[in-house]
């Protein structure tokens, strides 16, 4: 398809209510013309994590004002729109099917092509949208309901090398928080203690580094932290400051060297396939501490490195409208009567990943 494509993106999967306008023209790169997020993080902040039936709710309120908010900052109407992208899946049902039912909705009152987007495949595509990558690449999706390694070799092929087996380190880290009372999200809050502690202090374990292949497990690393904070509980009556300080730095680091392993085992799975690319996307992808690991693995097999900016890793609606273009050019259509999907593996032929976080089903 060779025209400008202009698209209008929705992403509803967790606890963000996104719209976006990605345009992409004919010749040179795409531009996003405007990207709307509203997060949730204050409805769910008492209960400690993600409530579906909330996160429904507020998508269902707010779709139509990020909608009109979004394609005002883009300056166009629907009538300037060629397609709406929808995640489709996998997510948390309720705020998927709200996505999808808007989208519907607006597709069929303008006469305009639905495309079908998997919410994993916007982040897997991303780095095309920032830095026009080539194919295929390495990409490590590490996130707050998912941790996978997928070698990326078009719009709509990916292999899955391996997986958490239960919590993705985003989650982890959201369980450590709360486990020592820092507030949500946990990521940015444990990151910002880790900085003031000793991480040789507590040696937690590498869970999974003795097992051949890419998969990976956190859920035990979180349990290790729970007995360590609870023995110096029982040894002083409490946790000091510094106590709390060293417990996340010593956590972090085994977060970061279980993920830098794997990724150089992913590397060398995928080395006879010459890679273009390592690229990472994810909320996780922030931290700094991780982040500098990949990129020490990513020299060292004389790969780039690539994060797409902070805005585009977390969830959010422009890579839905990307991954919709890179659909539409490819030619792909979606399945018949398609339908929101709480999973929907990337790789069709992969095993399925066990388990089902916080924020959303694996895939």
């Amino acid at each position: 398809m060779d025209r400008t494509l202009t698209l209008l993106g929705i992403e509803t999967s967790c606890d963000d209510t996104a719209a976006a306008v990605v345009r992409a023209p004919a010749q040179g790169g795409p531009e996003i013309l405007s990207s709307e997020v509203l997060g949730q993080t204050a409805l769910h902040e008492a209960y400690g994590g993600v409530v579906p039936e909330i996160a429904a709710r507020a998508h269902a309120e707010r779709l139509d004002v990020v909608v009109e908010t979004a394609l005002a900052r883009a300056g166009v109407g629907l009538g300037a729109i060629d397609a709406i992208a929808v995640t489709a899946g996998p997510g948390l049902i309720g705020g998927v099917l709200s996505g999808v039912m808007l989208a519907r909705g607006l597709a069929a009152a303008r006469g305009l092509p639905l495309v079908a987007v998997n919410h994993l495949a916007g982040h897997a595509l991303t780095p095309r949208l920032t830095d026009g990558i080539g194919f295929p690449y390495l990409m490590l999706l590490v996130s707050g309901g998912h941790c996978q390694f997928l070698l990326v070799m078009g719009a709509d092929s990916f292999r899955r090398l391996g997986g958490t087996i239960d919590d993705a380190p985003g989650e982890a880290f959201d369980k450590t928080a709360k486990l020592l009372g820092l507030p949500q999200p946990g990521g940015p809050s444990v990151e910002a203690e880790a900085a003031l502690g000793d991480p040789a202090r507590f040696r937690f374990p590498r869970p999974l580094l003795d097992r051949e292949g890419c998969d990976m497990s956190f859920s035990g690393l979180k349990t290790a932290l729970l007995r360590a904070r609870d023995a110096l509980v029982a040894e002083k009556g409490g946790i000091t400051v510094q106590d709390r300080r060293d417990l996340c730095a010593g956590f972090q680091l085994a977060v970061a060297e279980v993920l830098a392993a794997k990724t150089a085992r992913a590397l060398a799975m995928v080395a006879g396939e010459h890679p273009t690319t390592l690229a990472v996307a994810g909320g996780v992808a922030a931290n700094k501490t991780i982040r500098a690991m990949l990129e020490t693995v990513s020299e060292q097999a004389g790969l780039p490195f690539l994060a797409p900016p902070l805005r585009l890793c977390t969830d959010n609606a422009a890579m839905i409208a990307w991954a919709g273009i890179e659909r539409m050019r490819a030619g792909l259509e979606n399945p018949p009567d398609f339908v929101a999907r709480p999973r929907w593996p990337l790789d069709q032929t992969a095993p399925a990943l066990l388990g089902s976080g916080k924020k959303g089903a694996k895939a």
